[in-house]
């Protein structure tokens, strides 16, 4: 079996130790398991890619916190600037004769 280490398309990076792949999967795949390899190459780079995204969420969760503290602020002043508007609307769709006729008929 040939070892990665051995074939030309291996590359290791000499001033950070990471290993590189350049062979091609559909035609210059020489053993099956450089197939295997290349996937767990690819799988390392994708958890790495999630770590970075996570540790760049946690940086922006506070941000993310306050700005959303400012919008609930700001859609409670503009409701409360409007409640004008529904209180009036509340009082015109209040019917006394209606209240007044459910008390009757419930006495009967």
């Amino acid at each position: 079996m040939l070892q990665c280490n051995e074939c030309e398309f291996f590359i290791r990076d000499e001033l950070t130790g990471r290993i590189a792949l350049k062979c091609d999967p559909f035609s210059t795949i020489k053993e099956p398991a450089c197939l295997q390899k290349m996937q767990l190459m690819r799988m390392e780079g994708l958890v790495q890619m999630y770590q970075t995204m996570l540790n760049w969420n946690q940086k922006l969760a506070p941000m993310q916190e306050q700005m959303f503290e400012y919008m609930k602020r700001e859609m409670n002043d503009i409701e409360d600037s409007d409640s004008w508007k529904y209180d009036a609307e509340s009082e015109e769709d209040y019917n006394p004769a209606e209240d007044s006729d459910d008390d009757i008929k419930d006495a009967y």
